[in-house]
């Protein structure tokens, strides 16, 4: 028996379709991630980018369990003495639903060049619309 690992020119890429309407962070996140890297795919291999392109809607209606919305912080640092600011997940829904679901996302990925590389196939967009329909995305019941 020989264990396959899949080569550059014969990945075969497709666009999946995740609504985040009602659906808590992480498990999301979990699944998005499994399947920007491939690891939903029988094709999976470690050091290649087999993955398919992931497209969320509905990133404002995503939910937190508990009372993570009014607790959970989101930390930024700008590089500057007193540069640290912390914002509740709250205020973060308000302004930039989409960093909710990239955050919790990106730190599902390993990091490195292609985890930055796979983490480019992510789109995340506020309310039902999205411009990729051209691609006819799968949709992926959650």
């Amino acid at each position: 028996m020989k264990t396959y690992l899949a080569k550059t020119g014969e990945i075969e890429r497709k666009h999946v379709l995740f609504d985040a309407a009602g659906v808590p962070v992480g498990r999301l996140a979990v699944r998005i991630a499994d399947a920007l890297r491939g690891k939903d795919k029988p094709t999976y291999t470690p050091h290649i980018d087999t993955g398919s392109f992931v497209v969320v809607i509905n990133a404002e209606k995503v939910l937190f369990t508990g009372a993570k919305d009014k607790n959970k912080t989101y930390a930024d640092y700008s590089g500057y003495r007193s540069g640290y600011t912390e914002t509740t997940a709250e205020k973060i829904r308000e302004k930039n639903p989409e960093r909710l679901i990239k955050d919790a996302v990106w730190g599902m990925l390993s990091k490195g060049r292609l985890a930055r590389e796979q983490f480019r196939k992510l789109k995340v967009y506020v309310g039902a619309e999205h411009p990729h329909a051209a691609q006819t995305p799968e949709k992926i019941e959650m």
